[in-house]
């Protein structure tokens, strides 16, 4: 793929993201998606950036707030929508909705709603992963014996723990974060901070200048990345990947972004300025983007236009196929049976 192509990819997947999120935000104002939902918009970057430096078959565990990352790993809008409107034609069924969207084929494990909940998970992953790999015996018997003299092992894929800063304070991280840098899992921590857990700014919630000062702690790389320059990103994902690859352990990358919406749909951010919204806005990552695909002229404005209105009418489109199927429910029969199937069945 050339350097042109690359980044024209990338807007793509950054405008579907934007107007996914601007249309699930005006289908609950319409009564038409229930429940409650977590926007992303003004995250774009942080999410194309990872999904595009990743190989297919690297694993990624999203947060509640995952709709970005699921579109840029490449799950169908379609099946997302369809997921919120609770019909079986979603990535789970419509059970899941907004915060749980799992596509084993496309290695997304899925989302929960229970903050880092996802990151043992990404561990666990990364644990199988390199228990896989061709020196697996090996690496069952350093872990019995003494897994710090561990050699490296090259491992041919990584599982990414994705993660916001108001979950980089709980335990569930911490232990994760250890047992990774004991075995040298193949596993990225990828800290999003968007500068707020809730309505608590993370300049007051976490002990350190940087949620990345903390790797250090654990004998990890870590480092500080602008979260709304695509480029950065993904040049800093492709590094700590081939990092990770050659069997050194995990890495933490802190993506430093911003939301641009409430924590969910109803809050009204009370506990921010406008003044600092503004200023934030004024780094919108697609916008900037833009700008850069401008100036190197891989890009006109026409075709950045022509993209975009092509982008929001597929949206558009799939939002509309989706709403087709949302009285296509599953029984209480046909979800009791999945609950209680067994392992051969469920898979």
């Amino acid at each position: 793929m050339t350097e042109k192509q690359l980044s024209i990819d990338a807007l793509r997947m950054m405008l579907n993201s934007r107007y996914f999120e601007e249309k699930t935000e005006e289908l609950f104002k319409a009564g038409q998606i229930h429940g409650t939902t977590h926007l992303a918009n003004g995250q774009e970057a942080a999410q194309a950036g990872l999904c595009m430096a990743l190989d297919k078959a690297d694993w990624i565990v999203p947060t509640h707030r995952c709709h970005g990352f699921t579109i840029c790993k490449g799950s169908s809008p379609k099946a997302m929508f369809a997921e919120m409107f609770g019909s079986r034609a979603g990535l789970a069924k419509g059970l899941g909705g907004s915060m749980h969207m799992p596509d084993a084929g496309h290695c997304n494990l899925g989302s929960s709603a229970v903050v880092g909940s996802g990151v043992p998970l990404a561990t666990g992953i990364a644990f199988k992963l390199k228990f896989d790999s061709a020196d697996s015996a090996a690496f069952a018997t350093s872990t019995n014996q003494n897994p710090k003299l561990c050699p490296p092992q090259p491992v041919k894929n990584i599982s990414v723990a994705i993660f916001g800063d108001g979950a980089s304070s709980r335990g569930s991280v911490h232990e994760s974060m250890n047992i990774a840098s004991i075995w040298k899992l193949p596993v990225l921590f990828y800290c999003e901070n968007n500068h707020y857990g809730m309505s608590a700014s993370s300049d007051k919630m976490i002990s350190v200048d940087k949620v990345s000062d903390r790797a250090s702690a654990y004998g990890i790389p870590g480092k500080v990345v602008d979260g709304n320059d695509f480029e950065e990103v993904y040049n800093s994902v492709i590094e700590a990947a081939s990092y990770i690859r050659s069997g050194n352990g995990p890495y933490l990358l802190e993506v430093m972004t911003y939301r641009f919406k409430g924590h969910s749909k109803s809050d009204r951010r009370l506990y921010r300025t406008s003044d600092e919204e503004q200023q934030w806005m004024l780094r919108d990552p697609i916008l900037l983007f833009e700008q850069k695909l401008l100036e190197s002229g891989y890009m006109t404005q026409q075709e950045i236009e022509s993209l975009e209105k092509e982008c929001k009418e597929d949206i558009e489109n799939q939002a509309g196929q989706a709403l087709d199927t949302c009285s296509d429910k599953l029984s209480e029969n046909e979800v009791l049976n999945l609950v209680y199937a067994s392992e051969e069945e469920r898979l």
